[in-house]
């Protein structure tokens, strides 16, 4: 039986299920499959509408490739097409991400595993300072754009302000400076699509049929926050009840909770937070392991964020109480994914009906825009954090004036680690070379380096 606009939810499963497996490079690469695959091939989907989701997706928090995924999914079947679209864009990533942490945790001690991982982690370095890059040449436009940026940093790197702080005061700032001065903080703006092309298959559905689930509802969305909120917060007050505030587990579902709230632009701008917390605060895992897992979400398909999913395992693993090690840490794994997307789902179903007129606003793009950019100084401070955990073995914490200051031994400086990193500036910098090769490349290099010289 066909449905909808023409297809059905086995062909869009399919359809889901090819573009989740194809789902590498981050965001910007899982974005242009779903382009290729769902407008340009298959001609489901707009140009124009397919702009319209995304933009929607980017004000959120998240992975905005899977909220748009899940967002299709909706508007071509309703709730259930959201979810299938979602939960299909992350599965592949969980299973490959849960084998590879069961393999570093319990087989990490193995020579050539520990040589992988450190070329792996060589060139994460390198794809964070590319991010830095190509993220800054997008939004930093202005002056008033460098110097939220540059806030951010100083906020983050030397005061230790915590990154969901950092998104509210840069939301405030943008919203502010795009009435007082609108040129100058309305940096991403909306993009225009040529219409005169044959309207795509969801579309002429949509404009002619108005199917009941994409029409605003005060009474559906009230039931979408309730079934979404109890299936989000219902798992954590049960552990809260039964094991008490101080359990690891109610823990790590309140913490990555709080995560999901505000990964405005991004993994690599929650990575910081996440870092800063898991590794610094909570004492998780180490510094040397959050670079391991950047390394593995990079490699796999799916978000990029599912790199916690990764922490939340080894934070169980490292103290599994009377449980095997093994399954501590994938009870650790399935509670951080299920409190990291639940929410997404929650944005789109809650939003989506409304997105045309939040999409128009353009204090809401000012928002965004100043977001965007003290993101980049967020992620600045995330590659130098890796930089300095990479190249150097003994770092040494110092404050003075309420200012934290992370200096390096350098006497403990890496000559490897440094030929690796420089090796994958070049790739991707100056041959241009993809992530993934470069990626595979440092692997290999990691491998090599540690056989010939044996450390």
């Amino acid at each position: 039986m066909v449905e909808g606009p023409g297809i059905t939810r086995k062909e869009a499963r399919r359809v889901w299920a090819r573009v989740a497996i194809q789902s590498f490079g981050g965001p910007a690469g899982q974005i242009a499959v779903m382009h290729r695959i769902l407008v340009d091939e298959l001609r489901w989907i707009g140009e124009h509408r397919f702009l319209h989701a995304l933009n929607y997706c980017m004000l959120l928090p998240g992975p905005e490739a899977q909220q748009l995924a899940t967002y299709l999914g909706w508007l071509m079947h309703g709730y259930r097409g959201g979810l299938v679209a979602g939960g299909l864009f992350v599965l592949p990533g969980f299973v490959t991400i849960l084998a590879l942490s069961i393999l570093y945790a319990e087989f990490r001690d193995l020579q050539a595993i520990d040589a992988a991982f450190f070329g792996l982690k060589a060139a994460v370095l390198a794809v964070v300072a590319h991010a830095v890059i190509r993220i800054g040449r997008r939004v930093l436009a202005n002056g008033w754009m460098w110097a939220i940026a540059a806030a951010a940093f100083v906020g983050i790197y030397f005061l230790e302000i915590p990154f969901p702080l950092i998104v509210f005061g840069a939301g405030l700032a943008g919203l502010a400076g795009g009435r007082l001065k609108p040129s100058a903080f309305l940096v991403i703006k909306d993009v225009e699509a040529d219409e005169s092309a044959e309207p795509a298959l969801l579309d002429r559905w949509l404009d002619t049929a108005r199917p009941a689930h994409v029409r605003p509802s005060r009474a559906r969305a009230a039931r979408v926050v309730a079934v979404c909120a109890a299936l989000w917060f219902a798992p954590i007050a049960a552990l809260g009840l039964t094991r008490g505030a101080g359990d690891l587990y109610f823990l790590i579902a309140t913490f990555f909770s709080k995560a999901a709230v505000v990964t405005f632009g991004g993994a690599y701008a929650v990575l910081a937070y996440i870092a800063q917390q898991a590794v610094e605060h909570h004492g998780w895992l180490g510094a040397e392991a959050m670079l391991d897992g950047l390394g593995l979400a990079e490699t796999t398909p799916g978000p990029l964020i599912m790199v916690v999913e990764f922490v939340g395992f080894l934070a169980a693993h490292g103290r599994p109480g009377s449980l095997p090690p093994w399954l501590a840490g994938t009870l650790g794994a399935v509670l951080t994914t299920w409190v990291t997307f639940v929410p997404c789902f929650l944005w789109i179903f809650l939003g989506a009906p409304y997105v045309e007129a939040l999409r128009r606003r353009p204090a809401l793009a000012a928002g965004l825009s100043a977001i965007t950019a003290a993101v980049v100084g967020v992620i600045l401070n995330l590659a130098l954090w890796f930089a300095l955990h990479v190249l150097f073995g003994t770092l040494h914490t110092e404050r003075a004036f309420g200012v934290r200051l992370l200096i390096p031994e350098w006497t403990t400086l890496d000559p490897l680690a440094l030929a690796v990193t420089a090796a994958s500036f070049v790739l991707l910098f100056r041959l241009r070379v993809g992530m993934l090769p470069t990626l595979g490349l440092s692997v290999a290099a990691g491998l090599g380096l540690r056989w010939v010289f044996g450390v």
